[in-house]
């Protein structure tokens, strides 16, 4: 009797283990398939940050087991916290939202900011597609800022940024601020692609931009539409090769406070642009899609697309 029953027993044992692996992993995995997940970008669209995500985005659809679709949806306001804030408060936590506000949301709530409802050690992180970044400061031509002396000696200078607390919009004041601007205005409410056309019509006259998105626009470094003033090389010591030539903030500074607000933000930006999940989300996602984003950032095909969207290789 032992015998007749154990040979059977034995087998469905085997092919239940063939069928259904014992992995944890396997159902969440599965969990995916026919599902959406949605990127909440705290940015307007059609600017450096919504490119970066957007060359990340099929990859993502690729490496995430079950190939569920991704989409994003734009929540700016706030530099992040408006996003930031509804993926921490509102957002379920069940692996189908993601974060990405930029490294503004970092610095905003270590530095106690009005606003921010949410908690940076309780998210779970999926890594940056870059940690190289050199924020430059630039005027129209038509302004006649040709010079840094110019420049310090003109008032009023309008400084335009996105919303207050965004990333572009600090490095602004900290260039303005730290150059010695004379009553500089700040102008704000801009998307990322607005501030350029902005600019060339006249509404602002200044602007901090990153060098890799200026360099998509290569009639620019041809001279007769910005006049290029200082840059901030992050990290410390990385040269971006069109404008080694500028000189960096930090040589600029007129005292030790200077020195160590400059030291402060290139610690913040040095984070570019995490993607998160809210608290509570299951650990088994959590690794399920931490480890889509390693496999996206060393993906020979996303490097590729990266550059093409955005201008550098990613740095993640």
């Amino acid at each position: 009797m032992g015998s007749k029953y154990s040979i059977p027993a034995f087998l469905v044992a085997f092919f239940t283990y063939l069928t259904v692996p014992p992995d944890p992993l396997f159902s969440q995995a599965d969990f995916y398939r026919g599902k959406t997940i949605t990127i909440i970008q705290g940015r307007d669209p059609g600017g450096s940050g919504d490119l970066r995500v957007k060359a990340m985005m099929p990859f993502l659809q690729k490496h995430i087991p079950g190939n569920p679709t991704v989409i994003s949806e734009y929540m700016p306001g706030g530099g992040g916290r408006k996003a930031a804030n509804h993926v921490f408060r509102s957002s379920r936590p069940d692996g189908l939202t993601i974060g990405n506000a930029g490294s503004s949301m970092v610095q905003l709530e270590l530095l106690g900011e009005s606003g921010v409802l949410y908690n940076i050690d309780k998210f779970f992180y999926l890594g940056s597609p870059y940690s190289v970044y050199h924020p430059v400061f630039f005027t129209r031509k038509q302004a006649s800022f040709d010079s840094l002396a110019k420049l310090r000696a003109a008032s009023g200078i309008r400084v335009g940024g996105q919303s207050v607390g965004f990333s572009t919009y600090i490095e602004g004041r900290l260039f303005s601020y730290v150059l010695g601007l004379k009553d500089p205005k700040f102008v704000t409410g801009y998307g990322g692609a607005e501030l350029d056309p902005a600019l060339l019509r006249g509404e602002i006259d200044a602007r901090s931009s990153g060098a890799d998105g200026i360099i998509l626009t290569p009639e620019w470094l041809k001279g007769g539409v910005v006049d290029f003033h200082t840059i901030i090389n992050i990290p410390k010591g990385e040269k971006h090769p069109q404008f080694s030539h500028l000189p960096e903030l930090e040589s600029l500074s007129r005292s030790d406070k200077d020195r160590k607000l400059i030291i402060l933000q290139r610690a913040f930006r040095v984070a570019g642009a995490p993607s998160f999940l809210p608290p509570g989300t299951p650990k088994e996602r959590v690794e399920i899609l931490q480890e889509a984003f390693r496999k996206t950032y060393t993906d020979p095909e996303f490097h590729k697309e990266y550059k093409k969207l955005t201008g550098p290789e990613p740095t993640p």
